[in-house]
């Protein structure tokens, strides 16, 4: 453990041996990549699209090296005892801070298969890891309100060819997809300006979650129903680098998906939409509830 280092020497170090991780495996990935591009094969494609999934699971598996060797972070979890490696599984968390998905990969890594997030179409130009997540297959959604979608319902149904594509291509081998259906990271502003009904979440969006529902809901087992809370408030990456998260709270519910969402009628149509907006309604009432009690509870 380095813990003793000064924060800023501990930031350094851990910032160095992310970069240091992160170029190593995805030249392996890109490498495996163009060998997908080049060749245009469905047999080609499931050879290794394996291979790339194993590629980022052991960078999540460096990640969490470091992470353990810089980090003085105390974990409180509960509910990883219900989940199975060779499930199917649809996951759902609320949003807070870049340092969320790190929390997700490092719990989740070889316990469900790879998460596969949806991402913001901007995320696309990262450096490094832009074109990764693009040669794993991770969707890149343009997030739209709803006064631009009613005024351009033509974007709606881009959105969700892009999330069934997507989804299509999650079907070869078992996958846990993974959305923030808040749509973005949680801010006292954000909360503000949507006038939210939830004391510390945004309003959940319910269109790529029934889309993706309508493409693979016959083959996911469960929703994770994710709860990630930090007791001394949401940090920034640079803090997280620090060693300055002290703890780290989550809660996992492995909860039933109606057997409505993925028969019948088509995704994206209003009736399914309104069914999955009322469900994830009920679980962000209960998300809401939770997290008030885990922030008064002693730490």
């Amino acid at each position: 453990m380095l813990s003793f280092l000064p924060a800023p020497v501990r930031a350094a170090v851990a910032f160095l041996l992310l970069v240091v991780n992160t170029l190593f495996w995805c030249s392996l990935l890109f490498a495996c990549s163009l060998v997908k591009l080049v060749f245009r094969l469905e047999s080609v494609r499931a050879a290794i699209d394996p291979v790339l999934n194993e590629i980022a699971t052991r960078w999540v598996a460096g990640n969490s090296a470091w992470m353990r060797l810089t980090q003085r972070t105390q974990w409180d979890v509960e509910g990883l005892e219900a989940i199975d490696y060779r499930g199917w599984y649809m996951v759902n968390c609320n949003h807070q801070s870049w340092v969320d998905i790190f929390v997700l990969q490092h719990l989740f890594n070889r316990r469900i298969p790879m998460l596969k997030f949806f991402l913001k179409q901007q995320l696309i130009y990262v450096p490094v890891m832009g074109l990764a997540w693009w040669a794993l297959d991770f969707p890149f959604m343009r997030r739209h309100s709803d006064q631009y979608l009613r005024a351009h319902p033509e974007k709606r149904l881009e959105d969700l060819e892009t999330t069934r594509r997507a989804c299509a291509k999650f079907a070869r081998l078992p996958t846990s997809v993974m959305n923030f259906v808040e749509g973005t990271r949680f801010t006292p502003a954000k909360h503000a300006a949507q006038r939210s009904p939830y004391k510390h979440l945004l309003k959940p969006k319910a269109g790529g979650l029934a889309a993706a529902l309508h493409v693979l809901g016959d083959r996911f087992d469960s929703l994770l129903d994710v709860t990630i809370v930090y007791p001394d408030g949401a940090p920034t990456f640079w803090h997280f680098l620090r060693g300055d998260v002290r703890r780290v709270i989550v809660r996992v519910a492995r909860r039933p998906i109606p057997h409505e969402f993925s028969n019948g009628a088509e995704a994206g149509s209003p009736q399914v939409r309104k069914r999955v907006k009322g469900w994830l309604h009920e679980l962000w009432q209960h998300k809401d509830e939770q997290i008030e009690a885990l922030l008064r509870s002693p730490g």
